[in-house]
């Protein structure tokens, strides 16, 4: 499920090494608000996971000097997790403070024509940097925040796995609530579209990338026999067409599918020996399939069963929880989840289990996970105390 680097022996809580803040989008002077709940200590980096009815442009500028020295960046979502569990119309900051963490901002500016060579060889060089800057620190992880309707996700993440060696990368597509019109990223006072954002860190906090979907695959398969893979379109399944094929299979009338009906049977591929969901976004007018994430002619997918959503996320952060509670869990949580819980009227279990354990996030388009692209999916860090 995850990746641990220096967790150990029980310790005790930290206070507040996540300093986590939230207020309405519309609240008046809102950044300087959030700057002053995240508190007077200063912060290595901040991260900001704003409502798409904020007014960015206003709210950018304003970044540039309200959290001091810390990098920041941030970006649109299809909802936010707050303090309360799942929100919306929120600006939520999540600050990790400098006595902790020391951090680099990777920007890729043009996700159509960046050079993976060059990407890579800055990743590296930024590793050994923030190394040198603190050689005493022996953890590591990356965050990644990414246009969600570039349809580059797939591509960025293969190409910069390696870069990455060892260290765990975990990240978000920005979103644009359930519209999927146009999202953004925010920073250095800049709004930015068509890019990525690739924060770097090195911290004394033991800290646990981890990635789950609460899904198990059927014995349910089908081929993708016609598609447009740099669209994401899939025309034909099974040789049929994509809609009409998979209403057929998943037992519905192809006139009445939805998004509830994509998140409670979701498709799947098998890659590296475990399953990954291939979420579907939407149903063309013509019949064809537009999907979240990477698809191709020839590729086998499989109809997934859905588990019970709020005892399988709480199984799986109480494992977070095993040895060491975590102070704080930033998350990347699927748009389709949400979806899914509110169709099922669970939202409040989860928004509740989510608060619990001290989790802050946004719902996505997308999320990664080391050098893949995923969808239904939650994506995260848990940052423990640090080791006396």
């Amino acid at each position: 499920m995850d990746q641990t680097t220096g967790l150990s022996s029980v310790r005790a809580r930290a206070p507040q090494i996540l300093r986590a803040a939230v207020v309405d989008c519309d609240t008046d002077q809102p950044i300087a608000q959030l700057a002053a709940e995240l508190g007077p200590d200063p912060m290595a980096f901040v991260a900001l996971f704003l409502s798409p009815n904020a007014d960015l442009h206003t709210l950018a500028a304003q970044t540039t000097t309200a959290f001091g020295e810390a990098a920041v960046m941030g970006c649109t979502t299809a909802g936010e997790i707050a303090d309360t569990g799942y929100s919306e119309g929120k600006i939520v900051a999540v600050g990790l403070p400098a006595s902790q963490f020391s951090t680099r901002i990777l920007v890729v500016e043009d996700l159509k024509s960046f050079n993976a060579t060059k990407l890579i060889d800055r990743m590296i060089q930024t590793r050994h940097a923030l190394k040198k800057q603190r050689p005493e620190w022996d953890h590591e992880f990356n965050f990644m925040m990414i246009d969600g309707l570039s349809t580059l996700e797939d591509r960025l993440t293969s190409e910069i796995a390696a870069g990455l060696g060892p260290v765990p990368l975990f990240g978000g597509s920005a979103g644009d609530g359930d519209r999927f019109g146009e999202t953004f990223l925010l920073h250095d006072g800049q709004v930015l579209t068509n890019a990525a954002l690739i924060a770097q860190f090195r911290t004394n906090c033991p800290v646990r990338v981890f990635k789950t979907d609460h899904f198990e695959p059927s014995d349910r398969r089908m081929v993708v026999t016609k598609a447009s893979p740099d669209r994401r379109i899939v025309h034909e399944i099974n040789a049929e067409p994509a809609a009409r094929e998979y209403a057929r299979l998943v037992g519905k009338d192809p006139n009445q599918l939805s998004p509830f009906t994509f998140a409670a049977h979701p498709l799947v591929v098998r890659v590296g020996g475990h399953h990954h969901v291939r979420a579907i976004q939407q149903v063309a007018e013509n019949g064809d399939l537009i999907f979240f994430s990477a698809i191709d002619e020839g590729l086998v997918l499989t109809l997934a069963e859905t588990k019970d959503m709020v005892d399988h996320l709480e199984t799986e952060l109480a494992a977070l929880s095993a040895e060491v509670r975590p102070d704080g869990i930033i998350a990347c949580d699927c748009i389709l989840r949400r979806i899914e819980a509110e169709q099922s009227q669970l939202t409040g279990q989860l928004s509740n289990i989510m608060a619990h354990n001290n989790v802050v996030g946004f719902s996505t388009y997308g999320e990664q996970i080391n050098s893949m692209h995923v969808n239904q999916t939650l994506t995260g860090v848990a940052i423990y105390p640090p080791e006396s």
